[in-house]
């Protein structure tokens, strides 16, 4: 299939960050070595205190963060430190925020249309991107029906001819490729499965980056490494380089990773654990899937119905993370209820690591039911479509 010359409406994806000078409170900084030598007075059980309700709402949220993120381990430490703000009531509106970022675009579904193969619908495609689409006769089609409950009176499948899983990856590939960079960003080289539900027959695969634009659900896994020292939990937190294409600079877990192709989660886990953080498979087998956190954000053309499988690993307190595969600048060790402040007050985190740490939180006792908000903020973490 050849590509022929075409104008696009020049689309942005990019996110446009500014960090709020207001985060970074003016007092002396204190920086984490890579293990603590004294102990922190509160124990790992101690919940946080709330005492404010704030119910959870998908409309949408406007996200600033920068391109560039240019704050450093002492901003973080400066910023968790429990009496950093004056006055901190400790609510739990920073959290919410973090799950409504995660979860904007609710109101704009309606400009969506499903695509279905096989009579299932595997995924949503944005009206205006469809138009895109309806050049490539011979891989799309675009019936005028809402059999499958499409607001605006059709659909989006592949064409009858394209009957094999191979078939198919082939042609949505190429017409990938023809949309180019301007329309799909970031081409990776890396396929996702297309599927109905985890587990269920792959209809065929698509460039990880395109995942969005076609409304795939993709998958995901995301540890929480910790240890337990002097009574009580840290976790070791990764900064992003700054040459990540994504959430440069930018606070991540300690291993995470997209679910590609034909490899299985816990198998994931154990490749994403040696290539960020070094972590020999003696060790990382040891990590303990602990549920999921899941979310669904309209950003454009891009819809986003990720689920995100959480691990838990206990390392040992002499471990020290080493990345590998130079997406990671650096690591600190910092107590929970530390991570927890940053969270609350600040952007730094990479969106989605917010809620399995939020949701790590609720696993290991840091809320609690009697929390005024408890029960909406459990329930948000799982606002997508767990299946």
């Amino acid at each position: 299939m050849a590509c022929s010359t075409y104008s696009y409406l020049h689309l942005s994806h990019k996110f446009r960050y500014s960090l709020a000078s207001s985060l970074f409170i003016s007092k002396p900084s204190h920086a984490f070595p890579s293990t603590f030598t004294t102990p922190f007075p509160s124990p790992s059980h101690t919940p946080i205190k709330f005492n404010k309700s704030v119910k959870f709402s998908t409309q949408s949220v406007s996200v600033s963060v920068s391109a560039t993120n240019t704050f450093t381990w002492d901003d973080v430490v400066r910023i968790s430190q429990p009496d950093s703000v004056p006055h901190d009531s400790s609510d739990l509106s920073g959290f919410f925020q973090k799950v409504k970022i995660c979860n904007r675009g609710s109101e704009k579904q309606s400009e969506f249309l499903p695509f279905v193969i096989e009579d299932q619908i595997a995924g949503y495609i944005h009206n205006g991107f469809a138009n895109h689409l309806r050049r490539f006769k011979d891989v799309f089609i675009l019936p005028q029906d809402n059999s499958y409950g499409g607001r605006i009176g059709s659909h989006v499948t592949l064409h009858p001819m394209l009957r094999t899983p191979d078939d198919r990856t082939n042609a949505v590939g190429d017409v990938v490729k023809c949309l180019g960079e301007e329309l799909i960003p970031g081409i990776r080289n890396e396929l996702y499965p297309v599927t109905s539900s985890f587990g269920a027959p792959i209809f065929f695969s698509l460039e990880r980056a395109a995942a969005p634009y076609f409304g795939i659900k993709a998958y995901g896994v995301h540890m929480n490494g910790y240890v337990e020292k002097d009574g009580q939990k840290l976790l070791w937190i990764g900064k992003r380089s700054q040459m990540k294409p994504t959430y440069p600079g930018m606070l991540d877990h300690l291993a995470a990773g997209g679910l590609p192709y034909g490899i299985a989660c816990g198998e994931n886990l154990v490749k994403e654990c040696e290539e960020e953080a070094g972590i020999p498979k003696s060790i990382s087998k040891e990590a303990i899937p602990a549920g999921v956190v899941s979310y669904m954000d309209i950003d454009g053309y891009r819809y986003k119905r990720d689920v995100l499988f959480c691990y838990d690993l206990k390392l040992p307190a002499s471990f020290r993370p080493e990345n590998q595969d130079g997406e990671v600048d650096s690591f600190k060790l910092i107590p929970v209820t530390h991570v927890a402040n940053v969270i609350q007050r600040t952007q730094f985190f990479k969106p989605n690591c917010s809620l399995v740490i939020i949701d790590f939180l609720f696993r290991h006792g840091y809320m609690s039911p009697e929390h005024i908000g408890y029960l909406d903020l459990l329930q948000s973490l799982r606002s997508g479509d767990c299946s």
